[in-house]
């Protein structure tokens, strides 16, 4: 599937905004039926791995993720965050930034690309669209809450 992006202003300062997106198990309270485990221990840095699950019982699928890059932002400078999915079945990459926006607040951009090895090439399309329906939700939802 090609990679996607998604767009964010928010009136949270750039840090803030980072920590709630970066904070790997607050994923599973914004992305339905979805449970996240925390493979390294803290903080967070390159080579950290977490493995989100989503599904139910026997229908349930691991994303299995390491960062490669992490720089948090600092100032005035905007950070990156790199995380290549390394499952069996869920592969890809996805990217989050966050840099200083308006007013104080941020501008928050998330890019991914996914790949669902058992789906064929021609549900890229439904696979595309229901990743940004579901990836801007969870986003909006992280951003929302404290």
């Amino acid at each position: 599937m090609p990679p996607f992006s998604l767009t964010r202003t928010v009136p949270l300062p750039p840090d803030e905004a980072w920590r709630r997106l970066t904070e790997w198990p607050r994923h599973a309270g914004a992305v339905p039926l979805t449970r996240v485990r925390v493979l390294t221990p803290p903080p967070t840095h390159v080579g950290t791995r977490f493995v989100a699950r989503s599904g139910v019982g026997p229908f349930a699928v691991d994303d299995v993720m390491e960062v490669t890059l992490w720089r948090p932002p600092a100032g005035d400078a905007g950070g990156m965050c790199r995380l290549e999915k390394r499952g069996r079945v869920v592969l890809g990459w996805a990217e989050i930034e966050v840099r200083p926006g308006p007013g104080g607040g941020s501008r928050v951009v998330w890019r991914e690309e996914l790949r669902v090895g058992f789906l064929p090439r021609f549900s890229d399309g439904a696979l595309r669209g229901a990743s940004r329906l579901l990836f801007g939700r969870a986003a909006d939802r992280l951003l929302q809450r404290p």
